[in-house]
């Protein structure tokens, strides 16, 4: 098991440092909320780049938000606040 797994848990779940590393500094809420939808690795960092409008550089512009993917940019994006600014 690496170390990455071991901080992810037995189930593969994100941890709290992974959706800093990758989100920010998004606030306690936000995390716990994160945590809660089960959502993977590359779902996440698919909705933080949506959530930072890079989704133009990914080619997907007009591709729907749905799913896990979509909840996760809803998180993200619930009070405005957030952008490429990472603290």
């Amino acid at each position: 098991m690496t170390e990455q797994t071991k901080e992810r848990g037995e189930h593969g779940h994100l941890s709290r440092a992974d959706i800093v590393q990758m989100a920010g500094d998004i606030g306690d809420a936000k995390v716990a909320a994160i945590e809660a939808s089960g959502a993977t690795l590359e779902q996440l960092e698919e909705a933080v780049a949506w959530a930072r409008g890079q989704d133009q550089l990914m080619g997907k512009g007009g591709h729907p938000l749905s799913g896990i993917v979509g909840e996760l940019h809803e998180i993200l994006t619930a009070d405005e606040a957030f952008s490429d600014e990472r603290d």
